[in-house]
């Protein structure tokens, strides 16, 4: 997944900094990513989300805002409603670049500012929030001590996260100020509410009254034991995981025409975590899967081993077979299910060298139907003809070549 890093003005003129995370294939739309407050961009949760749309033919475009990470400006001159304004600038640059988004994305604080710039953007489809509060001045119980300061002198350091920060007074102000109802209400593309029950930041009572507040389409899934920040690696893949899946509703990805020699279209397989083997796999029209290597090998076991793909397509291309032949002949199959075995044999009796393994599958048909002996036979002669069985049993070329 290539990223590009960018920088583009922000609501005041000072230059932000933004990665720009575009797929290998072809771009199919584009998304927006907000991070929660003082946060920035390359959050685990955000570089994992957007790399998994990026799979899928959507770019995303991920920013640090005015004051923060390494964005110009000061951070202490900022609000809410600036930050809804940098998202409605980014919105501009990459609509500029020939690259309009249509989904939004935002993380805690930057989930409510993702929910007030929709309102005021006509382009976007479809909006997900992970960890949102309703009410923004939720925020200021993080340096509630330091309030009266704040309002006192104006601006006032605080500690979040074991880092300093200026927090201004007029910050304060705009989110006691904000009301996210009118805008949650005015909402026109579908809402995604991600949540932890045990969110300690930000009680899930924020995501039953965003969801309330909203009009459909609308859904509410739930992250579990995922903590705020979504730290954990099988959370952010989660979450990942049910954006990409939700948006295909709501946003359309049409992949271009098939290349020749390639009827498929090309299968894009590219790891997911360098660390260990989870890899992502998505085909030119768009579907994904996952590939992992069991506990026992070092993965984690999130997906089928790639012995375990060859095995399915083996068992997927006998069942359709028999089905397109029972059904051709109008034969009287109710249901077909095929049982797959692989193991490495070492070659006894065999037109192979001595001690050389060769691949053994096996298969376990079952047929349910009023299918007569001749009927049941016929059809197992003609799994053996499944195009899988025939690739696997025949020599195969495969060319290898590096990218440029």
């Amino acid at each position: 997944m290539p990223t590009q890093r960018i920088t583009f003005p922000g609501h005041d003129g000072s230059e932000l900094a933004a990665r720009l995370d575009v797929p290998d294939g072809p771009h199919l739309a584009t998304a927006l990513f907000a991070h929660c407050f003082t946060c920035g961009k390359d959050i685990p949760a955000a570089r994992r989300i957007a790399a998994r749309l990026a799979s899928m033919g959507i770019a995303v475009l991920r920013f640090d805002f005015t004051g923060l990470g390494h964005s110009a400006g000061e951070f202490s001159n900022t609000s809410f409603t600036s930050n809804v304004e940098d998202l409605i600038a980014a919105n501009a640059y990459l609509a500029d670049r020939g690259m309009t988004p249509s989904l939004m994305i935002g993380h805690s604080l930057g989930g409510a500012a993702v929910l007030k710039a929709t309102s005021k953007l006509d382009t976007i489809k479809a909006v997900a929030t992970l960890g949102a509060p309703f009410d923004t001045e939720h925020v200021t119980h993080n340096f509630a001590d330091a309030l009266p300061e704040i309002m006192s002198k104006g601006v006032a350091e605080v500690s979040l996260g074991g880092r300093p920060f200026q927090i201004g007074k007029g910050f304060v102000e705009d989110v006691a100020q904000e009301k996210l109802s009118p805008a949650i209400a005015a909402l026109n593309a579908a809402l995604l509410v991600l949540h932890a029950p045990r969110d300690e930041i930000v009680s899930i009572d924020n995501a039953g009254q965003i969801f309330l507040a909203a009009k459909h389409p609308k859904s509410f899934v739930t992250l579990d034991s995922a903590d705020h920040l979504i730290t954990r690696g099988e959370d952010a893949e989660y979450a990942a995981d049910v954006i990409a899946t939700w948006v295909r509703r709501y946003i359309t990805l049409k992949p271009p025409a098939p290349p020749p020699g390639a009827p498929e279209g090309v299968l894009r397989v590219s790891e997911a975590d360098p660390q260990g083997y989870l890899t992502d796999i998505t085909s030119s029209d768009g579907h994904h899967l996952l590939a992992d290597e069991p506990l026992a090998y070092g993965g984690t076991n999130k997906g089928l081993s790639p012995y375990g793909f060859l095995s399915a397509g083996l068992g997927a291309c006998t069942s359709m077979t028999l089905r397109m032949y029972a059904r051709r002949k109008g034969w009287p199959l109710a249901h077909v299910s095929v049982d797959v075995s692989h193991n490495k044999m070492h070659a006894q009796d065999a037109e192979t060298a001595v001690g050389e393994k060769i691949d053994t599958w096996r298969r376990r048909i079952t047929l349910t139907g009023d299918l007569d002996a001749e009927q049941r036979a016929r059809l197992l002669e003609i799994a053996d003809k499944c195009p899988v069985h025939r690739t696997l049993e025949r020599s195969s070329t495969v060319i290898t070549e590096l990218a440029e």
